[in-house]
């Protein structure tokens, strides 16, 4: 058989009719040029959502839910006016394939309606945005993160590794806890129930205690600590944590436990079920727990000389003590304030330390507080601050410093006078703020005067003018 003979049959079979479709006739050539056009118009909707989805709308600053949703939509919507467009080219009469249509939809619509759920709400899950990629979710009892939004289905990956694909419908339609909607801060909740006469105020600075000494729980908002309940067998408690990783809630939550169980332990507390007899008295020596009087002991102090009963038991519930041992580290030089320290006993110096030399600049004895400056101005400290004698130490978080200073304007009066009475402390401060471009070149001959000038605008909304009667008199 020759070429030209070849060609003339190859020719004749892909233009044999095979089949009448309303005044079209189908042939194997129609097929392949209709297919071939079709594959022409789904890449070209596929580079359009591309292009949207990932260029041009990314560009604009939408989030990705949108983009996808967006993109997708303009895809769907330029492949069905391609598929129409390339159907009535080849020659198509849809007038034929109406009824055919029609019966079908109707079949499809009644075999479909899950489908067509799935669609509408992954259509809104990705317009509204509210669940987004990567977000911490807690569906039915079980957290994972979202890894995909379709326009059918969603994909979970669980703590434990495994994936779930959940239909959209079933999501729009059921509730479910977005962890990490606008942040990924979150609470943790605690519950601890101790026998009954246990001292509240101690557990309560015990669990306080185990919260400040946790770095992956947030100063502000504080720590809290709850009396829920007096029941029958004993004190039930709850202890609110705040921290920025609620993802990892479960480790925190481990990790507290073990610390809260040995702080109520060293206390001679016992939780609820413990068969020892409780021994509230404390031992001697230097490993016996703190002093059981801590209201006592804070009213001892000038600063809160005046506070009543009610007033001391909020102050209690609103920080702990810590005992510290000479020659330890309490804070390094430039760390952040985390939290206001009140010396009970002992002292704490302030060390400037260079390559050569290590020089102590002031001190801190009892009834002097310190920390407060890095709290309000947001600096870290220009100094590490070591333990000279052993000392006592009731540490309040930022949190509550905030909620101390706005319901005790007597308080922050306090903090005003004992700034005056310590330049030292102040000009440690002064080459940190300078670097930081908070000292101007004009508030270098007074730079305390700058300094309660920025403490007066930082408590000016709740004090009023008692701050301004206080610098009237210094």
């Amino acid at each position: 058989m020759t070429p030209a003979l070849a060609w003339d049959g190859l020719i004749r079979l892909f233009n044999a009719p095979l089949l009448p479709l309303g005044s079209q006739t189908i042939t194997l050539g129609w097929l392949l040029g209709v297919g071939l056009l079709l594959l022409v118009v789904t890449l070209a909707a596929r580079l359009l959502r591309f292009l949207l989805a990932k260029r041009l709308l990314l560009w604009l600053g939408l989030p990705e839910g949108r983009r996808e949703a967006i993109g997708t939509l303009l895809a769907i919507g330029l492949a069905a006016f391609g598929y129409v467009a390339v159907a009535q080219g080849m020659g198509l009469d849809f007038g034929a394939l109406a009824v055919l249509f029609g019966a079908l939809g109707v079949g499809l619509g009644f075999g479909l309606q899950d489908l067509t759920r799935n669609l509408s709400s992954g259509l809104t899950l990705l317009m509204e945005g509210k669940l987004k990629v990567g977000d911490l979710i807690e569906f039915e009892g079980t957290q994972g993160f979202i890894r995909e939004i379709s326009f059918r289905s969603t994909v979970i990956r669980t703590f434990q590794g495994s994936e779930i694909v959940l239909p959209n419908a079933l999501i729009t339609n059921t509730l479910v806890h977005n962890l990490s909607y606008l942040s990924s801060q979150g609470r943790v909740d605690l519950a601890v129930r101790v026998m009954h006469g246990s001292d509240p105020l101690l557990v309560t600075e015990a669990l306080l205690a185990v919260a400040l000494e946790e770095p992956r729980v947030l100063d502000d908002p504080a720590p809290k600590v709850v009396l829920h309940q007096i029941g029958r067998d004993g004190l039930e408690f709850e202890l609110w944590v705040w921290t920025a990783e609620i993802q990892n809630q479960l480790l925190l939550r481990s990790a507290m436990n073990y610390a809260i169980h040995r702080a109520l332990k060293s206390r001679d507390i016992h939780l609820l079920g413990e068969k020892q007899i409780l021994q509230l008295l404390p031992e001697a020596g230097p490993g016996a727990p703190l002093a059981f009087d801590l209201d006592e002991q804070l009213a001892a102090i000038p600063c809160f000389a005046n506070m009543d009963g009610r007033r001391l038991r909020e102050l209690v519930g609103s920080g702990a003590r810590r005992r510290v041992t000479a020659g330890q580290m309490l804070v390094e030089k430039g760390a952040p304030g985390r939290a206001l320290h009140l010396v009970l006993e002992g002292r704490i110096s302030a060390i400037h330390e260079t390559e050569r030399i290590s020089h102590r600049l002031f001190s801190f004895g009892r009834g002097e507080f310190f920390g407060e400056l890095p709290l309000l101005l947001q600096v870290p400290y220009p100094t590490a601050m070591w333990v000279q004698e052993d000392a006592v130490l009731f540490e309040i978080p930022s949190g509550n410093v905030r909620l101390l200073l706005e319901n005790r304007p007597d308080f922050a009066e306090i903090v005003l006078q004992a700034l005056a009475r310590r330049g030292d402390v102040l000009r440690s401060y002064e080459s940190c703020l300078r670097e930081r471009g908070l000292l101007q070149e004009g508030d270098l001959g007074n730079p305390l005067q700058w300094l309660r000038g920025r403490l007066r605008r930082v408590l000016e909304p709740r004090l009023g003018g008692s701050l301004q009667s206080t610098q009237d008199g210094t």
